[in-house]
């Protein structure tokens, strides 16, 4: 009898204990909701900054794409060290509770594809580009004292991909871009077009690459096709050193195509914090 009153009181408090959870929140952080010019909803997760602002005048800004898988790795990193803590954070991210919002980052991470490859639809990524740049990064400056010159851009797979191109394409919106296994191979092998008209248009000295990197990060278990491709690109924009445009080709042993962003955060955090610009 004692046995079982014990039990029922026991499952009684247990079940108060869980009517009463709520959900985590991870400290210095903050949640906004923006929305894009056609309307589309984007979750916002910024890990603030702590600390004087640094002698540069703002903090460097580093956006994660896939906020709601990586942010929370991300922004465990940047706080588990002093050095990487006068930073900001800036996931995007989805209204969803799906790690990677597969129709969504679809669209947004994606170039035009023809009728017959539109299921789920691609093809938003200048869309996108355009709700990061104007309005984004402007209501990201309004709140907090920022570094121009130190804006840098951290996209896995697809979002890997999307930053390549954005290098390509928009090469002063940000000066150092990681792309953590990127879908190089995507459409086959469309960022051929926009990679030869930047290097034109960077031989013909129309661009200002003197503080931009690219870092191309692969898991040693990604696939063969996929590493050869990323260091195929790295050896062919070498050249580009001459005008500035750092790029590196590194892999993680031991990590696949899914696992190694989780792996990343600090060493991604340090390289990208400390390529200041003096």
């Amino acid at each position: 009898m004692i046995r079982t009153l014990f039990m029922w009181l026991g499952a009684m408090l247990l079940g108060a204990s869980v009517a009463h959870a709520e959900p985590v929140t991870l400290d210095g952080t903050e949640q906004w909701t923006m929305q894009s010019a056609q309307g589309r909803e984007y979750r916002i997760m910024i890990s603030l900054p702590e600390g004087d602002v640094p002698y540069t005048g703002g903090y460097p800004v580093i956006y994660l794409l896939d906020g709601n898988a990586y942010f929370p790795a991300f922004h465990a990193a940047k706080r588990a060290q002093k050095r990487l803590r006068g930073s900001i954070l800036v996931a995007i991210g989805y209204p969803s509770d799906t790690p990677l919002d597969f129709v969504r980052r679809a669209f947004d991470l994606s170039p035009p594809a023809p009728p017959a490859r539109n299921d789920p639809p691609q093809g938003g990524q200048d869309l996108f580009l355009d709700f990061i740049e104007k309005r984004l990064m402007p209501k990201v400056a309004e709140h907090f004292k920022v570094d121009q010159d130190q804006r840098s851009l951290v996209g896995h797979s697809f979002g890997g991909m999307f930053g390549v191109y954005t290098l390509f394409t928009r090469p002063t919106l940000f000066q150092h871009v990681v792309a953590v296994s990127p879908s190089l191979w995507w459409q086959d092998r469309y960022l051929l077009e926009p990679e030869r008209a930047f290097n034109k248009r960077a031989y013909a000295g129309q661009l200002n690459l003197t503080h931009s990197s690219l870092t191309l990060l692969m898991g040693e278990r990604d696939l063969v096709q996929a590493i050869q491709d990323a260091r195929a690109l790295q050896e062919r924009l070498q050249d580009l050193s001459q005008y500035g445009l750092r790029s590196d080709f590194q892999i993680e042993p031991g990590e696949d195509h899914m696992s190694v962003p989780f792996r990343v955060p600090t060493r991604v955090l340090d390289e990208l914090i400390s390529a200041r610009r003096f």
